[in-house]
């Protein structure tokens, strides 16, 4: 569904990716682990074209989307979640979903609502509420819901258990699944919290100082020895 093949991206002099080479097949989930600054964002970013790739070609359902503008690339059927959820603070929650639905056919707005309420109760309870006053878990949710609103065939998240507590984790990862196996999703989960990231994912990348160091499926990486001590030990 995704390749990324050789892509270099920079900020001015700067190279945060190094010729990095992935792919996300049709169904799977697939994460990508690495330490701050490892160029993790960056990559989902660089697929949804800001900033554009330097070097190399992505792919997506065999299109070139290398040069594609933004907006194109999300009408073609991906969608993000991005780092520190972005939700429009002002705007209600019902406002949020229906920015989302932007790019998909408006005869499915009302079913697609009622299955992002049934996904995430707690929305349809606070659908009158500006996402800013939500908690940090609720504007994760909001901010997933939003996402899917668009009916990606591909979705990105990007650090979605970021500053949430324990509970608020395991409830975000159910969904993820819940996302892949129930609705046909696709997914590329950009992921600090190893542990629960490696157990959810069919395969998996590490990325250090913006290139793929190692590759395997979930299960392999949570086994591997140097994988354990640089990312699990200390508990997860």
């Amino acid at each position: 569904m995704l390749e990324i093949t050789g892509v270099h991206t920079f900020y001015g002099n700067i190279e945060a990716l190094r010729g990095v080479d992935m792919e996300v097949r049709a169904g799977e989930i697939v994460t990508l682990i690495g330490a701050n600054g490892a160029g993790k964002s960056t990559l989902l970013m660089t697929i949804c074209g800001q900033p554009p790739a330097g070097r190399g070609r992505i792919r997506f359902r065999g299109d070139d989307i290398t040069n594609w503008p933004t907006h194109r690339i999300i009408a073609a059927g991906i969608a993000q979640s991005p780092e520190g959820r972005r939700i429009f603070s002002r705007m209600s929650v019902l406002e949020n979903l229906v920015m989302g639905a932007t790019t998909a056919d408006p005869a499915c707005f009302d079913q697609d609502l009622e299955r992002m309420f049934e996904m995430f109760p707690v929305l349809e309870q606070r659908r009158h509420q500006r996402g800013g006053t939500l908690s940090g878990g609720e504007q994760q949710m909001l901010a997933i819901g939003r996402a899917l609103m668009s009916r990606p065939r591909l979705l990105l998240l990007d650090e979605p258990s970021l500053g949430l507590a324990p509970m608020v984790v395991k409830q975000i990862f159910r969904v993820i699944r819940e996302i892949n196996e129930e609705q046909n999703v696709t997914v590329f989960l950009v992921e600090q919290n190893a542990y629960h990231a490696l157990k959810l994912a069919h395969r998996a990348y590490v990325l250090v100082n913006g290139q793929v160091t190692l590759s395997g499926s979930g299960a392999e990486l949570l086994a591997n020895a140097e994988i354990r001590a640089a990312y699990l030990e200390g508990g997860h």
